[in-house]
């Protein structure tokens, strides 16, 4: 008799999950240390470079990195966990058991299905809360070289702006109100696209439309002179917003700043192509979680017997670097323009949602 009940029974689903949740988690933690051991060992030279800087900054760095490795591959890490459940069911014939009792695959999915939803729930919840955090405070910390930032309200490094064909780029832009200021500014002035002259200044201040430039150092390319002075008058028509607005980081910004970010770019008549495809990035990268278990499902039908149990696992693992590979190419074409962004962000899940259903199926079959 066929079981027409859209899960299967109360052990079943529990034993599934079980396995589900342990594997999936193994993977992850294996990854996470892995991959944070390489990263630090890659960065500990630099972070140790620095006067001051000893093991507890070793260990902030790594307190910093965890979440965003922990977000980059969670999908990936339910992916080859799923595989190992669905191989270990094949092999041990519990597929064929579970097949004989009347449960179909869709069935054996609908509790891992159901699991993936509230981890990408977690996840988002997780990304918004602690990994724009901690992205935004190891970008900038490394972009300072590892030495010491002031923490501010709203503060910004590494930020580039275009000004009548001259760059403008400031290493820190921070404060609110009257102690708004940017640090670290150069300003590349060119001419008939050469480069004319080079200011340096050690800190900027907002005065009426201009800035006031704090120890400032001047790089003349016609003289090949450099000449100093304590402070001078620049960046005229320039303003806070057109600093605060020229980097958007989708990835250092929470989904609800970011949209109200989106409104001033636009109000400022800035592109917000990258802005919006990252911000509806941050609903479909979590939710492609779900993904995982339907494109890792190949692996579980066939008989073991077959000896073909390494090809659907390898087919199934191919589908998951797929998608990733997929997701990653559309984000990069609506960052540029190239793709709406909100094709850009929900194209690959349903496109995959569609193959895994459809590799399924026909695995059923």
């Amino acid at each position: 008799m066929i079981n027409l009940e859209f899960f299967p029974s109360r052990q079943l689903a529990w034993y599934t999950v079980r396995l589900y949740l342990t594997r999936s988690l193994a993977v992850l933690i294996g990854l996470v240390l892995i991959l944070m051991t390489l990263d630090l060992l890659g960065e500990s030279g630099k972070i140790l470079a620095v006067p001051g800087n000893g093991d507890s900054e070793l260990w902030r760095y790594v307190g910093l990195r965890i979440p965003l490795l922990v977000s980059r591959f969670l999908p990936f890490a339910i992916l080859l966990g799923t595989l190992i459940v669905f191989v270990g069911l094949n092999q041990n014939s519990e597929v064929v058991a579970m097949k004989a009792a009347g449960v179909s695959a869709h069935q054996m999915l609908a509790p891992l299905v159901l699991v993936s939803i509230l981890i990408a729930g977690l996840a988002f919840m997780f990304n918004e809360t602690v990994t724009v955090r901690s992205a935004h405070s190891v970008n900038a910390w490394s972009e300072n070289d590892y030495r010491p930032i002031k923490p501010e309200s709203g503060s910004q490094t590494n930020v580039w702006v275009i000004r009548n064909g001259d760059l403008i780029r400031a290493r820190h832009v921070g404060g609110v109100g009257g102690d708004f200021h940017a640090e670290g500014v150069t300003i590349y002035q060119r001419r008939d696209g050469a480069l004319r002259r080079v200011i340096d200044a050690d800190r900027a201040v907002p005065q009426g439309d201009a800035w006031r430039l704090e120890n400032v150092r001047i790089y003349d390319s016609q003289m090949n002179a450099v000449t100093t002075t304590a402070q001078m008058t620049g960046l005229v028509g320039l303003t806070r917003d057109q600093l605060m607005l020229a980097k958007v980081d989708p990835d250092e910004t929470s989904f609800l700043e970011l949209r109200d970010r989106i409104g001033e770019m636009e109000a400022a008549g800035k592109q917000t192509e990258q802005a919006r495809a990252g911000m509806w990035h941050k609903i479909s990268g979590p939710l492609s979680i779900v993904l995982m278990p339907l494109l890792a499902a190949v692996a579980a039908f066939g008989l073991a017997r077959s000896g073909h149990v390494l090809l659907r696992a390898s087919v199934g693992m191919a589908l998951g670097f797929a998608y990733f590979v997929a997701d990653n190419f559309s984000l990069a074409m609506g960052n540029v323009g190239a793709y709406p962004p909100l094709l850009a962000a929900w194209a690959p899940f349903f496109l995959f949602l569609l193959v895994g259903e459809t590799v399924l199926i026909r695995s059923e079959e």
